[in-house]
């Protein structure tokens, strides 16, 4: 991710705006012009040098701003650049949410929205957002636009002939200059892994920011975790198609002895929280849980997919408003609900989705006025079975049962699994620990969902080494890569490897990086940044700043204390020219 100096006021949206595009490139943006030079210097010195790729992806969490920063880029594409725009969708609540957003942030921009759930079908705006369900074969109807922004769009495959696929195809058919951008909190699917590949639909993460960096400068809520008493035995869940058979799911969780004991759980759990949002394995679970809830003189509703669209649209509004405490759901509420009272969610159904679980918790990820944390209730596994929430990772194409995090024996506390010592009882675990069972409880766990298990340290530098590096088995042909070794110690050395001859996100942080160092223009190779470097282009690293994370394999360079930036001499001021991104 893009890092901002600890002074600046760090502003979600405006930073991936910032890092996007430059707002001095105008048209260039929206006509796909590539030969576009000038001093061009971004408000925040994030410096980028090839325009936007046609099918780029930002990821954002959960509740950090991703509606908000696409209602800027309308503003800016049709203000700026006077062009159009279309905001793509597949549930009623994200085209809402657009809508409301535009009103605010740019209400001289006129939108339309076309969607059968919403009951319009307006295509004459500078701005159209529209359900895909609705005009998946409509592109010729809608018309001429030159930039279509994909709301959740790991929902669009890699293969086949969908309906996303089928629309961007027909759209590009009428505009050749049509700019994509994606937007995501999960990039990644069940059935293929990562949603970027050079030969798909969507090339290639342009912008990332993480849950814990989000958390910990307070844009987003902290969640929490309650400890854990009894278990039940999930071993024999058969698996279909990467996730878990829906009926053995729904027969094993809604049984009366889970039921009871989860809802008194829930109950003690929630006597101080605002509302609980709990997520069921089937309808009727759903309504088992909403009766047991009842029973014990709570306020419960249900919505699933067969909820009358009034009868829901007013369950959620009273839940939104704190009319009903607690909100049973069935597969409904995973995106596009905005609830920020919600403090505490409760998993009764077990995925094998990493995106559903991350969806499921982040739902209690929005601030609200005296919410201190959210409370995860783990009762079917999940946390074990995927790890912390700031560490998910991608399905991989081999399935993989070792669990993501360890139960501590002394306490019963769940952590990350690369973790040495439990935080809760300072219980020190073995260096190698037997693999446990994957299960899922009818009471939660006490679920590690974040990693907490991170380090920073700041070491002096003693002497920078400057050298290309070749990737392992790399072809002759392949991008090389710099290689900077910081010499911290006698046997402490650390590197970090700058990828000018690198597309993308790569080449993008390899500017910046430059950019903060050197008053040269940027080299296009390796070679010609090392030699640069060795003859003193760079500012020196006075200090430098180590971010170690439990379960991640390399330590990452997060902050460096540097001396001024040499004075541009080397390649000469006359031929320097920056390419803004697009």
């Amino acid at each position: 991710m893009v890092r901002l100096a600890r002074s600046e006021v760090f502003d979600p949206q405006e930073v991936v705006i910032a890092h996007l595009y430059n707002r001095t490139c105008r048209r260039c943006f929206l006509m796909g012009n590539d030969q576009v030079s000038g001093k061009n210097f971004d408000h925040r010195k994030i410096w980028i040098e090839k325009y936007l790729q046609q099918f780029a992806v930002v990821v954002i969490p959960t509740a950090g701003g991703k509606t908000p920063t696409i209602a800027t880029i309308c503003d800016d594409a049709v203000n700026l650049w006077q062009g159009r725009v279309l905001i793509l969708a597949h549930v009623k609540e994200l085209l809402q949410q657009a809508a409301e957003k535009l009103t605010a942030v740019c209400p001289s921009v006129h939108f339309g929205v076309f969607s059968a759930g919403l009951g319009k079908r307006q295509t004459n705006g500078d701005v159209v957002i529209a359900g895909i369900q609705s005009v998946h074969h409509r592109a010729e109807e809608l018309g001429h636009f030159d930039l279509v922004l994909v709301d959740e769009c790991h929902l669009v495959p890699k293969e086949g002939t969908g309906m996303y696929r089928r629309f961007l195809a027909d759209t590009k058919r009428i505009n050749p200059n049509l700019r994509v951008v994606g937007f995501t909190a999960t990039p990644y699917r069940l059935d293929s892994g990562s949603i970027c590949d050079a030969s798909g639909p969507l090339h290639e993460i342009a912008y990332e920011v993480g849950v814990m960096d989000l958390i910990r400068d307070g844009y987003l809520c902290r969640p929490t975790a309650k400890a854990a008493k009894q278990k039940a035995d999930t071993s024999s869940l058969k698996v279909r198609g990467g996730e878990f058979v829906a009926g053995e799911t729904e027969a094993l969780m809604n049984t009366e002895p889970m039921v009871e004991s989860a809802c008194d759980e829930i109950i003690a759990a929630t006597i101080d929280r605002n509302s609980c949002l709990i997520f069921a394995a089937g309808v009727d679970h759903a309504h088992s849980i909403a009766l047991a809830l009842k029973q014990r003189g709570k306020e419960c509703e249900v919505v699933t997919g067969e909820t009358r669209q009034d009868k829901r649209d007013q369950t959620l509004d009273d839940f939104r408003n704190q009319r009903c405490k607690y909100l049973v759901n069935v597969g409904v509420l995973t995106t596009g609900f905005d609830a920020p009272t919600i403090d505490c969610v409760a998993l009764l159904r077990p995925t094998m989705s990493p995106g559903l679980y991350y969806q499921m918790i982040g739902r209690g990820f929005r601030l609200y006025p005296g919410k201190e944390d959210c409370l995860i209730l783990d009762f079917a596994g999940n946390v074990m079975r995927h790890g912390p929430v700031d560490c998910i990772a991608p399905p991989t194409p081999q399935r993989d049962d070792r669990p993501k995090a360890k139960e501590c024996p002394q306490c019963g506390a769940i952590v990350a699994v690369a973790k040495r010592e439990c935080p809760s009882c300072n219980h020190e675990f073995p260096v190698i620990a037997e693999p446990r069972v994957i299960s899922h409880a009818n009471r939660p766990a006490s679920a590690a969902v974040l990693s907490e298990d991170i380090t920073e340290q700041t070491h002096e530098v003693q002497d920078v080494l400057y050298s290309v590096h070749t990737k392992r088995d790399a072809e002759e042909d392949d991008p090389k890569s710099m290689c900077v070794e910081y010499v911290i110690g006698i046997n402490f050395h650390h590197r970090e490897y700058v990828c000018f001859e690198h597309t993308g996100f790569a080449r993008t942080k390899a500017v910046w990086w430059w950019r903060e160092r050197s008053n040269e223009p940027v080299p296009d190779s390796s070679a010609e940044a090392v030699s640069l470097a060795t003859r003193g282009a760079l500012a020196f690293p006075e200090e430098i700043t180590i971010r170690s994370i439990a379960g991640e394999k390399f330590d990452r360079i997060i902050d460096a204390r540097l001396t001024d930036k040499p004075d541009a001499c080397l390649a000469g001021m006359d031929d320097y020219d920056d390419e803004v991104p697009f």
